[in-house]
């Protein structure tokens, strides 16, 4: 760990394995590896997808079949493009009756500033190996140094034994990469840790993922996906909340200590019924 990190706690959805069954109905993933095995965020084609298939009534078919049939990402084979499919929905479900997804849609329309953040959310929300490098990250401040090496010595401490030298490699570049499009790091070999700035539309993603994973209130601010935008409450994110609230995004309420969020427009009556089942 470099000199001067500063030590902030993020506790992992990964780490409540008694709630992974209900949090997966909302498309929250629990699986043993990830694609950050083997790819990046992949954040560019993301974004080169959801411009090429636009009809709000696709459905992941559609999505597979605009990678795989029609190559709107320009992959050169067919393997690559079944690949690039494949990694793509372990990142971010590509099934608009997912709640992550149908939500990450929504925000994603409505503030394109925000896309590097969304996409980070919802990939942090999907694949475990890209939750065990978030406190690590965030754990250090503005201007420190990060190298490659440490994410290598992070995960081979995680998981002792699983990867070869070769893999450990490739996997740390990819989570630094991830990182680096966030907005979280910056430069090429050696990274350096930036703070983001965050978005409206991030900030309501959050609260949302957040929401689902049993949070309420004032505590909507503080959950492991409000960390990850660098903001503390008084910094900032109260305020894009009641902005996001005039827009209509989401319900915001604070009067004195007491806080209340909603999100009637991205829940459906079933997903309603599957938090009170939580709460």
């Amino acid at each position: 760990m470099v000199s001067g990190a500063r030590k902030k706690t993020v506790t992992s959805t990964a780490d409540r394995p008694t709630s992974s069954s209900k949090l997966s109905r909302f498309g929250f993933s629990f699986e043993r590896s990830g694609a950050h095995a083997a790819r990046t965020m992949m954040l560019d084609e993301l974004d080169s997808l959801l411009s090429s298939v636009v009809d709000n009534n696709s459905t992941r078919a559609d999505y597979v079949r605009a990678i795989e049939q029609d190559n709107c990402l320009k992959k050169r084979s067919g393997r690559t493009r079944s690949l690039t499919a494949r990694h793509l929905v372990d990142l971010y479900s590509l099934d608009p009756r997912t709640t992550i997804f149908k939500s990450l849609l929504f925000f994603w329309k409505r503030d394109p500033e925000s896309r590097p953040l969304l996409a980070l959310l919802c990939a942090y929300a999907r694949d475990p190996i890209l939750r065990v490098s978030a406190p690590y990250i965030l754990n250090f401040s503005a201007g420190n140094k990060l190298k490659r090496q440490d994410l290598e010595h992070l995960y081979e401490e995680r998981f002792p034994a699983r990867f070869s030298k070769a893999t450990l490699k490739s996997l740390a570049q990819n989570v630094g990469s991830t990182w680096t499009k966030s907005g979280h790091l910056s430069g090429r070999v050696q990274k350096t840790r930036r703070t983001v700035e965050p978005t409206i539309g991030a900030v309501c993603y959050a609260l949302f993922l957040g929401y689902l994973t049993g949070a309420r209130g004032a505590g909507l601010f503080s959950t492991e996906y409000s960390k990850l935008l660098d903001c503390t409450v008084d910094g900032g994110m109260m305020e894009l909340a009641g902005q996001a609230s005039q827009r209509g995004w989401l319900n915001f309420k604070r009067i004195s200590n007491v806080v209340d969020v909603s999100f009637p427009n991205l829940l459906t009556a079933e997903e309603v019924e599957w938090i009170r089942e939580q709460d």
